[in-house]
C-alpha cells in the first residue's frame, strides 16, 4: 500500500488581450463619485485643499514679486 502520486490540474487566470475591461468600474460615473466623496467629507476636503491652495498662491505671488523687484 504505497502512496501513488495524484496529478493535479493547475488553474491559470489570465486576461484576454482582446477584452480587458478590468478598470471600467473605476471610470464609470467618476464625476458623481467625486462629488459624493467631497459632499460627504467637505470639512476634510477643505482642511486638505485650503493649505495647499494657500501655499501655492503665496509661492506664485512671491515669485512674481521677485521678478519685478529689479524695477524699483
Amino acid at each position: 500500500m504505497g502512496k501513488q502520486p495524484v496529478r493535479l490540474k493547475a488553474v491559470i487566470y489570465t486576461l484576454s488581450p482582446f477584452q480587458q475591461k478590468v478598470m471600467t468600474g473605476l471610470w464609470k460615473d467618476l464625476p458623481t463619485k467625486i462629488h459624493h466623496k467631497i459632499s460627504e467629507n467637505w470639512i476634510s476636503a477643505t482642511l486638505l485643499l485650503g493649505p495647499l491652495v494657500g501655499t501655492y498662491s503665496y509661492v506664485q505671488n512671491y515669485l512674481e514679486k521677485e521678478k519685478l523687484a529689479h524695477r524699483y
